[in-house]
């Protein structure tokens, strides 16, 4: 935050442990609060034949212990696997949410692409083949940078839709979080947070096409 322009709330992924301890840093304390669902999606071009992966393959894909289509159902072809920049939302989730302790293909080892619109592009064009494969957030792809050359891998056979993220049977349910300091939460920022978490502003979020809490 620009401490001479400061934001009283934000609408974001799950910060990074390095993003709170900047903030501790500045002793500054936050309030996260979850405010909506989202699914964390893994997508690959839309002939490759591979329709689902287990959570075990997918972390054996970016730990470097699976690197052929062959091995996960799909054809003889060398796995391209794009990670995103660190600290961005989604290189957080795949690190928190997907690998847990197991560490990742170093950035020189496989493509990193600094942008979502860059992944899903690299993702559907990459050599004009079947073999890519990266991750996003579903409402990106869904609303703001839809691709017709990408499909969505479904997780343990379960598909991304809104009954699965609300029951949480997708494995990879996550949410967005609106963030405030801790000290604002009985000022605006606090307020409006509020109203996002009542029925009146889920209603709000679904409109603009999140998948609400309730």
């Amino acid at each position: 935050m620009d401490e001479n322009h400061p934001v009283d709330l934000i609408i974001a992924t799950e910060p990074s442990d390095e993003e709170v301890k900047l903030a501790r840093d500045k002793n500054v304390e936050l309030t996260v609060e979850p405010v909506c669902y989202d699914a964390f999606v893994f997508i690959t071009h839309k002939d490759n034949e591979v329709d689902t992966l287990t959570i075990e393959q997918i972390q054996k894909i970016y730990s470097g212990e699976i690197t052929n289509w062959q091995e996960v159902g799909g054809k003889n072809q060398s796995i391209k696997a794009f990670q995103r920049e660190k600290n961005s939302g989604s290189q957080t989730a795949m690190e928190n949410l997907v690998m847990k302790d197991i560490p990742m293909l170093p950035p020189n080892i496989v493509k990193v692409a600094e942008g979502m619109g860059m992944l899903v592009d690299v993702v559907g064009e990459y050599e004009n083949s079947k073999a890519s494969i990266g991750y996003t957030y579903k409402y990106y792809i869904d609303t703001l940078y839809k691709n017709e050359n990408i499909k969505t891998i479904k997780v343990e056979g379960i598909s991304p839709d809104s009954e699965n993220l609300k029951n949480k049977s997708y494995p990879f349910t996550t949410n967005y979080y609106g963030v405030i300091r801790k000290e604002d939460e009985q000022k605006v920022a606090g307020k409006f947070l509020e109203w996002m978490l009542s029925s009146e502003g889920q209603k709000s979020i679904e409109q603009a096409g999140y998948i609400p809490l309730n």
